[in-house]
């Protein structure tokens, strides 16, 4: 019988699940790290030790032995372009996670936790539709820059997932139907979706709203004025834009928490800020529709945010003349990583490979 292990770590938390074969999820729980903790690392990829330990610490909490598993799942980070679908984990993966080849985000460190606790008992380790997935139209590639090109990078795992409920909540096949996802979390990924395939997605790093963390799009030439002012390295500007920007930059929080019960004391500066973030998303979720002709049959509203009753009811407000809205919050990626893993070790599915 098959039981998996499965790690996704996120900007300020590590997920971790355990899958059965016959029970299916049988333990869920977040291990939260502080912003404060964090910040005394300087690159995404030095948090790898104290991250695996939060793991080991956690396991041996609940009585649980890596021996006791068949596999272990991972979220996949920014790896090269790629097919969707699951991929065991190699050295060349190792090697990329480890520089960071499309970038820095929590994701990379996924499949680096899973291969350090499962190599004392030779454990495979697989991802399933990672960060990198491109079904880009090639439209989308162009930046206005030649030597620039739009990478697609986004929350293709929860995207997908969602997408395939949603459509099976309308009584649709998900790859006969257009809809626009909204992931919402530490950051954004805002993804024009036609028949089941991510056309078009803003690189969450990088484009599209501010988040909690995330700076989003910036005026191109303010920020060209900010890169040569001196003040900053490349990493400490790099840093300030996808781990001190957003909510953390206004408001000195990620916690959208912390600011909506700002809002409900009458901080007028916690209002104006969160509100323009809503703002930034139901134009993002515009552009998106408008990628697809305006023929989108649904709209999708994910991520940890989507918890949010005044996140949420604001988006609706803005975006119901372009379609309906579901909401599915928190993600469904946990159990898309155990599915994934589970196909290959049962032989449904041939594992990718990188």
């Amino acid at each position: 019988m098959e039981k998996i292990l499965i790690i996704n770590p996120g900007s300020t938390s590590t997920k971790i699940a355990v899958w059965e074969e016959k029970e299916g999820m049988i333990l869920e729980e977040d291990i939260e790290h502080s912003l404060e903790k964090l910040s005394g690392f300087k690159k995404i990829v030095d948090q790898l030790e104290y991250r695996t330990e939060c793991i080991r610490e956690f396991l041996e909490k609940k009585s649980l032995r890596v021996e006791e598993f068949t596999a272990l799942a991972a979220r996949g980070g920014l790896l090269r372009p790629l097919a969707g679908g699951t991929y065991e984990v190699n050295e060349d993966m190792v090697r990329d996670l480890e520089r960071g080849v499309q970038g820095e985000h929590a994701s990379n460190l996924a499949a680096l936790i899973a291969r350090e606790l499962g190599k004392s008992k030779n454990l495979p380790v697989y991802i399933t539709d990672p960060v990198s997935v491109d079904e880009f139209n090639p439209l989308a590639r162009y930046s206005g820059m030649r030597e620039i090109e739009r990478r697609s990078l986004g929350h293709a795992l929860n995207i997908k997932a969602v997408g395939r409920k949603a459509a099976a909540n309308i009584g649709r096949d998900f790859s006969e139907i257009n809809m626009v996802v909204a992931h919402l979390g530490g950051g954004f990924s805002i993804a024009s979706v036609k028949g089941g395939r991510i056309e078009d997605v803003n690189n969450a790093n990088e484009m599209g709203p501010f988040s909690p963390e995330r700076t989003g799009g910036l005026p191109v030439g303010d920020l060209v004025k900010e890169a040569f002012s001196g003040k900053y390295t490349q990493d400490e500007l790099r840093r300030k834009l996808i781990r001190k920007g957003g909510l953390v930059a206004y408001l000195g929080t990620n916690s959208c928490q912390e600011v909506e019960e700002q809002i409900a004391k009458d901080n007028q500066e916690a209002k104006l800020v969160y509100e323009a973030m809503i703002y930034q998303i139901c134009k993002e979720i515009g552009a998106a529709a408008a990628a697809l002709a305006g023929d989108v049959h649904i709209i999708v509203i994910t991520g940890g945010i989507a918890r949010s009753h005044y996140v949420v009811e604001q988006i609706k407000e803005k975006v119901r003349f372009i379609a309906n809205v579901l909401v599915f919050p928190g993600s469904l990626e946990m159990e898309a990583l155990a599915l994934g893993a589970y196909r290959v070790r049962t032989g449904q599915e041939e594992a990718c490979r990188y």
